[in-house]
Parts: C-alpha cells; sequence; structure tokens
C-alpha cells in the first residue's frame, strides 16, 4: 500500500470515527444541546480537525440523517425486487417503512426534524438527502405501476399522486406526536394497533372495485407481510343506562 493511499484510509476512518461520535451524541440529545465541542469531546480530536473534514453542525447532522434515509432506501428497493403482485408491494414498502421505525427511531427522529425549516437549503447534504427521499417514493410509484398494470391497484389512480400520499401518509402515522398517542389508548388501541390498522383501511381504496376481497391482510401473509393479524377489536365502553 503507498502513502498516497494509506493517508486516504486514515482519512477516511476518521471521517467515519467523527460521524459516529456525533450519532451517539445526536441520538441521545436535542440538535440544540449537541455543539461541535462536545462532539470533538466525544472523538477526542481538536474541534479544528473536525471543521476540517465539516463545514459545521448542520452538515454533520446532515450526514447522519443521510445514513439513515440509505436505510430505508434499500428496504424499499429490496420490496420491489420481491416477485410478487403490485399491490403486494405497496403494502410491503409500508411495512418497510413501519420497521424501520422501531428498528431505527433515532434515525426517523432526526430524518422528520431535519425535515424542519430551521435547516439551510443550501446545505451540501440537503440535496442528497431530498434525492433519498425521493428515490424512495419512485419506488413506491413504481410498485403503484406494476399494480395497476397487474390488475392488483385502480387504473384510474396516478402513480405519482398515489405515491405522495401514501409517503406523506407514513412519515404522518410515524411521526404521530405523543398526544394523539394518548387519544388512542384512551379509545382502547394500543398505538401498533392503530399503525397496522392503517393497511387495512388503504388497501381497498387503492384495489380495484369489486376486488376488496382480494386485499385481505391476511393473503400476504406468504409474501412476508407479518405486521398485522386478524382486525383488533376495539374494546367497548360501558354506559350507564
Amino acid at each position: 500500500m503507498g502513502i498516497a493511499e494509506r493517508r486516504r484510509r486514515e482519512k477516511e476512518q476518521r471521517k467515519a470515527e467523527i460521524i459516529d461520535a456525533a450519532e451517539r451524541l445526536f441520538f441521545a440529545r436535542s440538535y440544540e444541546d449537541v455543539s461541535m465541542d462536545d462532539i470533538a469531546h466525544e472523538v477526542e480530536l481538536n474541534k479544528a480537525t473536525i471543521y476540517l473534514y465539516f463545514k459545521n453542525k448542520e452538515a454533520l447532522f446532515a450526514t447522519i440523517v443521510l445514513r439513515g434515509v440509505r436505510i430505508l432506501t434499500e428496504r424499499y428497493t429490496e420490496c420491489m425486487e420481491r416477485e410478487v403482485l403490485g399491490i403486494v408491494k405497496v403494502v410491503l414498502m409500508g411495512q418497510a417503512y413501519y420497521r424501520f421505525s422501531q428498528e431505527y427511531p433515532d434515525y426517523l427522529r432526526l430524518i422528520h426534524f431535519y425535515g424542519s425549516e430551521r435547516f439551510s437549503r443550501e446545505n451540501p447534504y440537503a440535496a442528497e438527502i431530498g434525492k433519498g427521499y425521493g428515490t424512495c417514493r419512485r419506488i413506491l410509484a413504481d410498485a403503484i405501476r406494476e399494480g395497476i398494470d397487474d390488475g392488483t391497484i385502480r387504473p384510474d389512480l396516478d402513480p405519482f399522486l398515489t405515491s405522495m400520499y401514501l409517503m406523506i401518509s407514513f412519515m404522518g402515522i410515524l411521526s404521530l406526536e405523543n398526544r394523539w398517542k394518548l387519544v388512542i389508548e384512551a379509545e382502547g388501541f394500543s398505538y401498533e394497533q392503530f399503525a397496522s390498522e392503517f393497511f387495512r383501511f388503504i388497501t381497498p381504496a387503492i384495489a380495484p372495485d369489486g376486488r376488496t376481497h382480494s386485499t385481505d391482510l391476511r393473503d400476504f401473509e406468504s409474501s412476508g407481510f407479518l405486521l398485522t393479524g386478524p382486525p383488533a377489536l376495539k374494546k367497548e365502553k360501558r354506559r350507564q343506562p
């Protein structure tokens, strides 16, 4: 290995160590509660060294967000490559988003926080993050097109608009504020039941007329959809006569 190659690898390793240290801090604290000094202390480097790799804290935060987006993109790609009907791919992608939220809740929190208006669009990572989320949406739209072609999704639906409706719905459900979770629990449902029932709600809406029976989610279990079981029953509230 030549000197130039060794230096390149050392530089890449140091950059990865900085990102890992920052990730630990951002996962444990809020964005505002983490400083570049904190990151320098965590990685045991001079703060000036960190600025050689990242322009500011926002750029470093965006790098970590991009890690999460790439994981989600990989999950969507895996669903798209399955040899199943289009509507099943759509449901599997919804499940993939849900499982991503359960396996990587910190990445999801950072992704949603990055979507706030406080971050500059001039950040060099902003376009790449947008491209990553756009890739997920395009993969979902491709699955919808396949469903239209194989007859499992309504032909009158526009793939772009439908993919937007679904992505926004996934994001809204998985970033639900705690106050709404309390409302759901007060009615006798768990948050997990609420999330899983979304798929029972949405599949008849995109299936062709007269074929809603084909969207029974239990029929998708052989394809890997295991998020939900039989319909959850709401707890009856006793009322005084």
